[in-house]
């Protein structure tokens, strides 16, 4: 695993209270960075992993707040940053399936006004609200964005239809924010695939089966793999900006 000096360096995870968002927490703390975790207010999750990651000598602040509410998400990145001092890597990750079963694309009548605006509050306006809020602190650092989309965004059957939709959008996000913030910031984003983490869709034995058996190297992910590779992103790749990189281990071959 590449190490990193990060020291003197900044990041906001959102989604920071678990799974992904954890991982990548840590991984950011453990190279010297200063992290603002995000996580919902009333999550206790939250102030947990940052007490865990506090523990273990790393440099971790709390940034309570929901990205899929436009005011609260504002007042939460910019506290993140004046907490901070500084902003050198966004990490939008926080996001929702907004369903506990998976819901095949022919079961159109489970796919709700809801469910849409859930998924889209959350998943899509969330991640464009972060990086409005974070821009200006982030072109003053010569900062990045990273995004977490999902293989579900680049054609692959996910938690639902509507789901799939909203990830697509990141990824389109993602290479627009690149136009529209460079050169002084980077934004790109990782599709990651089967992720062993604590979501809240309940796979079934045989689904979590075949996510192994299709995939190419023969296992699913683990947070920290999709972890690495954000912190590639955000403090390497140097010439990288508006890309999506898939994480899934061969799953979508």
């Amino acid at each position: 695993m590449i190490t990193y000096d990060l020291n003197g360096k900044t990041a906001l995870v959102t989604g920071g209270a678990s799974g992904i968002g954890l991982a990548t927490s840590a991984m950011l703390g453990r190279n010297g960075a200063t992290v603002a975790v995000n996580f919902l207010a009333d999550d206790p999750r939250g102030k947990e992993a940052v007490g865990k990651l506090n523990a273990e000598g790393l440099k971790a602040i709390e940034a309570p707040g929901d990205v899929g509410e436009a005011a609260g998400c504002e007042r939460m990145v910019k506290q993140a940053i004046d907490d901070l001092g500084r902003l050198d890597v966004l990490v939008a990750n926080a996001g929702t399936p907004g369903t506990r079963r998976k819901i095949e694309p022919s079961q159109l009548d489970l796919i709700t006004e809801d469910l849409w605006n859930s998924l889209l509050q959350v998943n899509l306006l969330g991640v464009f609200r972060c990086a409005k809020a974070a821009a200006p602190a982030l072109k003053a650092a010569r900062g990045a964005i990273v995004n977490t989309a999902s293989i579900a965004g680049l054609g692959y059957v996910g938690s639902s239809l509507s789901y799939a939709a909203t990830k697509a959008g990141v990824v389109s996000l993602t290479q627009n924010l690149a136009r529209a913030l460079g050169p002084q910031v980077r934004v790109n984003a990782v599709a990651p695939g089967a992720v062993d983490s604590s979501w809240m869709v309940e796979w079934t034995d045989d689904q979590r089966r075949a996510s192994i058996e299709d995939a190419a190297l023969k296992r699913r992910c683990t947070p920290d793999d999709i972890a690495e590779v954000i912190v590639f992103l955000g403090f390497g790749a140097a010439m990288v900006t508006g890309q999506t990189i898939t994480v899934d281990g061969g799953l979508t071959l």
